[in-house]
């Protein structure tokens, strides 16, 4: 007979509610009309966040495939929103760095996934959410530190960037 596991874990609530997101702020992004996927506009979010770093380490981050990134920063690209830069320590390597072209779409699309996040994070209340984040930083650096499949592979450049 199967088993059945516990599904209140905090690895299968993560997961349930990164799954969640995920799906939220793709029905979010497409509802703005920004003329960009909801691919794109996490691989713009990651860029802002994270700008200068190479098209290696945002897949990393982003847990996508480089050929699959690739494909969302040529469309970026073409819009004007991002543009590959040579990296000064490795000049085969090149950095992704946001267009000021990319302000304004960055803003209105910050705005419209704030006011989702907030109707989401509703009855946390101000000091709920800094526990949140304190705890899920926490959770973050500790497997970034423990998990020797992670190490080299992330820095700690998010370290205090907007959430």
């Amino acid at each position: 007979m199967p088993r059945k596991l516990e599904s209140e874990t905090i690895g299968m609530l993560l997961n349930d509610v990164s799954r969640l997101l995920r799906g939220a702020f793709d029905r979010k992004v497409n509802a703005m009309q920004l003329g960009i996927t909801p691919g794109e506009a996490r691989t713009l979010i990651q860029v802002a966040t994270t700008e200068g770093i190479k098209q290696a380490e945002i897949a990393t981050r982003m847990g996508i495939e480089p050929m699959t990134l690739s494909a969302y920063l040529d469309r970026l690209e073409a819009l004007g929103l991002v543009a590959r830069v040579p990296d000064p320590a490795d000049r085969r390597a090149k950095n992704v760095v946001v267009s000021d072209r990319a302000d304004a779409l960055i803003d209105e699309m910050m705005a419209g996934l704030r006011e989702m996040m907030g109707a989401y994070t509703e009855g946390l209340g101000e000091g709920g959410l800094e526990l949140l984040r304190g705890n899920l930083r926490i959770l973050r650096d500790n497997l970034r530190r423990l998990d020797p499949c992670l190490a080299g592979k992330e820095s700690n450049r998010d370290k205090g960037a907007a959430e």
